[in-house]
């Protein structure tokens, strides 16, 4: 806007007068076309500021610009009185030109200096800006201006933040243990193929699978991530826990160990494995893709795995039959962890945990009717066994249950919701944040209570499905006619 100016003063000057200019805009000029663009602005929205003075020689009693004391200079710039007349500064920094609140000129002109000064800080903007000019609610300014920089955005983008979810029924109701199970992989790990001394080392992972209920966690190793050794894997845990019904588990985005093999056995086993478990009666369920918060229960049990693993372990490499036993002894620590704090009172039982739950139900149990209120002597010795496993339920229900109640994270509702046609910038792994795709919203997913915490994404490179945690709602500006 300064440079076209400049030209059509140029023009004007080279039409009307001998002294004609060429070739590039000098200082002079530039500053000339700053100057009249001022003038135009100030003569808009300080119209009866500016007749005030010229009449009076200074503004009414009820202006906003009294505690300023303005004046009009040599060149009917409306600037700034203030208390700095006998200070060294120049005469610019003395008296600055007032711009008007939330006019365009202003906002163009601290855009302009935001750039210049490579993208700082409000308060260095700030500072900056009152060099030359006074722009009124500077400091909003500068903050809106550096809130609504895409670049300055993208290297710190808040995400979507939302309450935590409810717990889904599962977690919460009285079942056999794994009845419902979450899987997740580990590794890889180096394998022995010998105990001799010319060994060689194969790959192999641990496959978990973690009970939705109880906590109780089941190991298994598996020599390669094909489908059948993962059926084989499963046929193994039915046979050792029973059957379940329902199996979560990670998107092929979400594992990390050979992460290439991952996600090609999974883009390539989903359909595979789900209309194989479809006729057993077991329903294979997928959380969103890179959302790895919606399985906490199993990355949980992964990270303890590999707590124990590192320290028993460590760098030494183990044959097949060695990492197995390990592997079971870390399974029974795990299971025989408390399922709540422990309690300092010497006289109160000791706590429960998954081992109470696997060890009091056989694999073929059938339901049994419910014991607890009867009095032992009552009882037959099976039935007496049967009560015994129920108060084990009694307990998880009065002490277990309780300490789900309270939320440990995102504890308030955001106002900063997903909606569809909303710019995100999407949150991408390994990348740096000028690499983030943008993209719109298409579909959003909210949950019973009505918290959104998946989105579908349009992007340049395709469609995709993301959690809310991983987007981040970019800060444009409000269409002309809202603001109107």
């Amino acid at each position: 806007m300064q440079r076209i100016l400049a030209y059509v003063l140029r023009f004007i000057n080279n039409t009307k007068s001998t002294t004609k200019y060429s070739g590039p805009l000098n200082s002079c000029e530039l500053n000339n076309s700053l100057n009249c663009l001022i003038k135009i602005v100030q003569n808009e929205t300080f119209s009866n500021e500016i007749q005030a003075i010229k009449k009076n020689g200074q503004v009414n009693s009820k202006s906003n610009l009294l505690n300023m004391n303005p004046f009009i200079d040599e060149k009917g710039i409306l600037r700034v009185g203030g208390r700095l007349k006998k200070s060294n500064f120049n005469y610019e920094k003395k008296h600055p030109a007032l711009l008007p609140k939330g006019h365009i000129f202003s906002v163009l002109i601290a855009r302009h200096e935001h750039l210049r000064l490579l993208h700082v800080g409000p308060q260095q903007l700030l500072a900056s800006l009152r060099e030359k000019f006074w722009p009124l609610s500077g400091r909003n300014l500068a903050r809106t201006i550096v809130h609504n920089c895409m670049r300055c955005f993208r290297f710190k983008a808040n995400p979507v933040r939302h309450i935590m979810g409810e717990l889904p029924t599962e977690r919460i109701t009285p079942t056999r243990p794994f009845l419902t199970c979450e899987r997740d992989y580990a590794g890889p790990f180096l394998l022995k193929d010998r105990t001799t001394r010319s060994y060689k080392t194969v790959k192999a992972y641990i496959c978990l699978f973690i009970c939705f209920s109880t906590k109780a966690i089941h190991l298994e190793l598996v020599s390669s991530l094909s489908t059948d050794s993962f059926l084989a894997a499963l046929r193994r845990f039915v046979a050792r826990r029973g059957k379940c019904v329902k199996i979560f588990s990670d998107n092929a985005t979400n594992f990390i160990g050979a992460n290439s093999q991952l996600k090609f056995f999974l883009k390539n086993s989903h359909r595979e494995l789900q209309t194989k478990l479809a006729g057993e009666g077991i329903t294979w369920n997928f959380i969103p893709p890179k959302a790895p918060h919606f399985g906490g229960l199993w990355e949980a049990g992964i990270k303890a795995v590999k707590f124990h693993m590192r320290r028993v372990i460590g760098d030494t490499p183990l044959c097949f039959e060695e990492f197995c036993t390990v592997l079971a002894q870390i399974e029974s620590c795990l299971n025989s962890r408390p399922l709540y704090a422990l309690s300092s009172d010497a006289n109160d039982p000791s706590p429960l945990t998954p081992s109470h739950f696997l060890i009091g139900e056989t694999l073929t149990s059938i339901p049994e009717p419910d014991y607890t209120d009867r009095a032992n002597n009552q009882l037959k010795r099976f039935q007496l066994l049967q009560k015994m496993f129920q108060s084990f339920w009694s307990r998880w229900n009065q002490e277990y249950i309780s300490q789900l109640q309270t939320r440990a994270k995102w504890k308030d509702t955001y106002s900063d919701q997903l909606k569809p046609n909303v710019l995100v910038l999407v949150k991408g792994d390994g990348l740096p944040p000028l690499k983030w795709l943008i993209g719109r919203v298409i579909q959003v997913f909210p949950g019973p209570d009505g918290v959104i915490r998946t989105a579908t994404i349009k992007t340049l490179h395709g469609i995709y499905k993301r959690p809310a945690v991983k987007l981040c709602i970019l800060p444009l500006p409000p269409d002309p006619d809202e603001r109107s």
